[in-house]
């Protein structure tokens, strides 16, 4: 009968080898950066560069491509790169926070490449938005677009807390400090701030579009009661150039600047410190007011 022999892990042991762990995960990190940066050097190629905008477009560094900073990342880099031509903006989005909307659309506007946005499913409310500073847009005649319109949201908590009697403790340096805080119905008077200023960040939305589209603010305002619209229906709204899908961008591209087109796909490289930006950046989901175009 063979005897079980217990294995015990010396000190001496455990630091070697936790060394190396911590080695490994710093030379994967390494390993992804230099492969990000070669990739970025020699692996572009083609007059035509693709950058995705996908899922909720927001700032800073998330897990989502529709991240302000990595989009505006990838149109500087198209921008400056003499080869490129043509820049498409695949688009995939439902919205997001109307600076991080706001911010991508100006970079897109202020391109000296010809710019085609293209809704192949999803280029509502700020998805939207960053559409219309293209030169062009191209969307599936199945697509969802429009929704021009800001939301504002909270959950609210403040029965929840009563049926348990739970009390919340309000010390403030001003009427409307904690205005949207999960722990209190809004006042009648911050209610009427929150819509004005809605309103407000509404009127600069339609405007922004009215611009990119060449339409007239009242043109526009009459399509932002925030619904959507097919992508056959907004082309008769004005609000889509061509009904169609990929052939359809590049068929653009090739008829206005009397180029074969070759493209290359910008694609975010994840590090470990995405994972955990995104990981951090779903707190506070029910911390306070939510405003969103």
């Amino acid at each position: 009968m063979v005897k079980k022999q217990n294995i015990i892990l010396k000190p001496q042991t455990i630091r070697p080898l936790r060394f190396t762990i911590i080695f490994l995960i710093i030379l994967s990190i390494f390993a992804m950066f230099i492969a990000s940066t070669i990739e970025s050097i020699w692996g572009e190629t083609g007059n035509t560069a693709i950058i995705p905008i996908e899922g909720v477009i927001s700032d800073g560094q998330g897990l989502s491509v529709g991240s302000a900073d990595e989009v505006l990342k990838f149109l500087n880099d198209a921008n400056e790169n003499p080869k490129v031509e043509a820049i498409i903006l695949k688009i995939n989005s439902p919205g997001g926070t109307a600076v991080a909307s706001e911010e991508i659309a100006r970079a897109i506007a202020k391109s000296d490449k010809l710019t085609v946005a293209w809704i192949r499913e999803v280029g509502a409310s700020g998805g939207y938005w960053v559409a219309s500073s293209a030169d062009v847009i191209v969307a599936s005649p199945l697509s969802i677009t429009g929704s021009i319109g800001v939301i504002g949201s909270y959950l609210d908590f403040s029965e929840f807390l009563e049926e348990y009697n739970v009390s919340y403790q309000r010390l403030v340096s001003g009427e409307f400090k904690d205005m949207g805080t999960p722990f209190k119905e809004l006042t009648p008077a911050e209610r009427l701030y929150l819509e004005k200023t809605l309103d407000e960040m509404r009127d600069y939305f339609v405007a922004e579009v009215a611009t990119n589209r060449n339409l007239s603010f009242v043109q526009v305002d009459r399509l932002a009661d925030g619904r959507i619209y097919l992508g056959s229906k907004a082309k008769e709204l004005g609000l889509v150039d061509v009904l169609g899908n990929q052939q359809e961008v590049l068929q653009v591209i090739e008829d206005t600047l009397n180029i074969t087109v070759t493209t290359y796909e910008y694609k975010r490289q994840p590090t470990v410190f995405n994972l955990l930006s995104g990981f951090n950046s779903k707190q506070g989901l029910i911390e306070g007011l939510q405003i969103k175009t």
